[in-house]
């Protein structure tokens, strides 16, 4: 399940959360709504909806649950730490459509009880500041029928089911042997120092230390990946928004057995701590050395 998307929709009391759940669940998401936060844990773990028809999780959580306030931070962030990909999606709305909202449903607002809806819209607002904050997505609903919201919680909840299909490989090999036809990216890393005019490394190959520590500690390998990793990471999300189902990241040098090789893997380490589906191939690793 660690794999799934989880969305927590939270916000203002009459800003649509209800709605946005209900448009969530139409693009196959799992959803419950008032989810207790101390069970969050406990509910993932239960195998029985751990499916892959499932495109993630919606769980509506807000002011109704009386220790939600005070519980939600350590639990959020002991998810994340575990690898869950949690995202808080919060709604709100102005008072004047709150007020006009609340008017039409005749609904009670949790916090009225003691209070005017005036009075408990702003107590709302004043308690919600912290995870407003924290929040990835805000929605003003204010302007929004409920068509609208749900369309654009359905471009939200499309989004992701579009960009989760998008498979990254990198690919390290030689240009004596040709570029990677699938290529989309090709980097050449051939003005970096080549350990083959290095005796003792010559036989070996970028995968084994003393290879890789040649290569990659150096000032201009340390310089280049930092760029370059800085590159991928402006450029590969932008290919996944764009609905790009492959993306084949391609490293050359000389004979594909040394430099390109100790690159590729730490390019691969890097998106792979970002992304879940990458692969790795050194294509001229077991050839000549270069």
């Amino acid at each position: 399940m660690k794999n799934q998307e989880i969305i927590i929709i939270t916000g203002l009391s009459g800003s649509g959360k209800s709605s946005a759940a209900e448009a969530f669940e139409d693009c196959g998401y799992y959803c419950v709504d008032n989810m207790p936060v101390a069970l969050l844990p406990n509910f993932l773990e239960i195998p029985v909806i751990n499916s892959a028809k499932i495109q993630g999780f919606a769980f509506v959580m807000d002011l109704r649950e009386i220790d939600f306030l005070l519980k939600f931070p350590a639990i959020f962030d002991s998810l994340k730490t575990e690898g869950y990909h949690l995202k808080i999606i919060f709604l709100e709305a102005s008072d004047t459509v709150l007020i006009k909202r609340y008017s039409h449903t005749r609904r009670h607002h949790p916090l009225s009880r003691e209070k005017n809806l005036t009075d408990a819209i702003h107590t709302e607002k004043e308690q919600l500041k912290t995870l407003r904050k924290s929040a990835d997505i805000l929605i003003d609903t204010s302007e929004l029928n409920i068509h609208e919201l749900k369309s654009k919680i359905t471009a939200i909840a499309q989004q992701k089911i579009v960009t989760e299909k998008m498979k990254i490989s990198v690919i390290s090999f030689g240009y004596k042997y040709g570029i990677p036809q699938n290529a989309d990216l090709v980097i050449d890393v051939r003005f970096l120092k080549n350990p083959f005019f290095i005796p003792e490394l010559k036989p070996k190959n970028g995968k084994e230390e003393e290879v890789r520590n040649f290569v990659i500690h150096n000032g201009e390998a340390i310089t280049f990946l930092k760029k370059y990793l800085e590159l991928l990471d402006y450029l590969i999300p932008l290919y996944k928004n764009e609905g790009k189902s492959y993306l084949t990241i391609a490293i050359g040098c000389t004979g594909g057995r040394h430099r390109s090789v100790a690159i590729a893997d730490a390019i691969f380490e890097h998106i792979r701590s970002h992304y879940q589906k990458v692969n790795i191939t050194h294509r001229d690793i077991e050839k000549d050395a270069d």
